[in-house]
């Protein structure tokens, strides 16, 4: 029995009215304030940056750079990726970070790589060249690749040729805080005659390398059409993963529902991870506003 049992009627209704009162007011206060920040974080029309760095591949837009560094930094991107060097003081005067600067520019970038020993020296001097500038510059990721398969020389012999020519320039990569990350990309649909076209080709430079300085950039576009099981795979060989792309499989558009992969699980299996590199769009936009379609990538990775 409580005390309001031994009240009259009128009395123990009022006092249940009051009680009820109280009790809605305290209930719905922490739903206020929560409607509060949903209405804030809408007007705005940005999204928190969650866990990971996000950035764009500049070839993507077509907009003039300036335009594109005020357009994404709006939008709480980190960064912009692939950039040449003559490029990079416009991001950085942006307030952006340069996420992945070429050491070249030239026609055969992709297919020329360090799986043939006739490459090396070409290579190594052009990365030698670009460190001291990206140094300068603040860019701490530099792009290489593993090239295009040459006659008599099988797998097992590239990765030998990568690890021998990659070693030469890792030192001074590591002496300036730079590091090098070879591209991984599928031969069955984009880039055929590729040879990193599989994870475990990249890994196996790497560890023959054993260089922080020199890591894989895993391309979740690309692996997905090569070999499928991303997460697991991105999860077995984190330590050897420095950067990533992203891309809708298939076509090569937008992240979200349209294409196959689960870009918003992805991305949260690298942000458990702890991962402090950058995740960079890399994707061509099918919808009539590419900068709607920047938005909702970056949405769907802040994580």
């Amino acid at each position: 029995m409580t005390t309001s049992d031994n009240l009259p009627d009128s009395r123990r209704r009022a006092m249940l009215g009051h009680l009820a009162t109280a009790a809605a007011a305290l209930g719905t206060a922490p739903l206020i304030a929560s409607a509060d920040t949903t209405a804030g974080k809408a007007a705005s029309g940005k999204a928190g940056p969650g866990r990971l760095k996000q950035s764009l591949s500049r070839w993507t837009s077509k907009a003039p750079l300036p335009e594109l560094c005020k357009r994404l930094k709006a939008m709480g991107f980190a960064g912009v990726d692939l950039l040449y060097a003559d490029e990079w003081s416009v991001v950085t005067d942006h307030g952006l970070a340069v996420s992945m600067g070429y050491p070249a520019k030239r026609d055969n970038f992709i297919t020329m790589g360090f799986n043939d020993p006739k490459n090396h020296a070409t290579l190594i001097k052009e990365i030698e060249t670009t460190i001291p500038l990206a140094k300068r510059a603040g860019v701490k990721n530099l792009i290489t690749m593993f090239g295009n398969r040459t006659a008599g020389i099988d797998d097992k012999q590239a990765i030998d040729n990568c690890v021998a020519g990659l070693s030469k320039i890792a030192p001074y990569a590591e002496e300036n805080g730079i590091t090098l990350h070879v591209e991984l990309l599928n031969s069955k649909v984009d880039h055929h005659g590729y040879q990193g076209d599989h994870t475990a080709f990249g890994v196996a430079v790497a560890k023959g390398v054993n260089s922080p300085s020199v890591k894989l950039l895993y391309d979740i576009y690309h692996m997905q059409i090569s070999e499928g099981d991303v997460i697991r795979t991105i999860r077995d060989n984190f330590q050897w993963l420095g950067h990533f792309h992203t891309g809708g499989v298939p076509g090569r558009h937008e992240i979200d529902g349209t294409q196959e992969l689960n870009y918003r699980a992805i991305a949260t299996a690298i942000a458990d991870l702890n991962f402090q590199g950058f995740i960079a769009h890399e994707f061509m936009p099918a919808g009539p506003d590419p900068f709607a379609s920047f938005a909702d990538a970056f949405k769907i990775c802040a994580v």
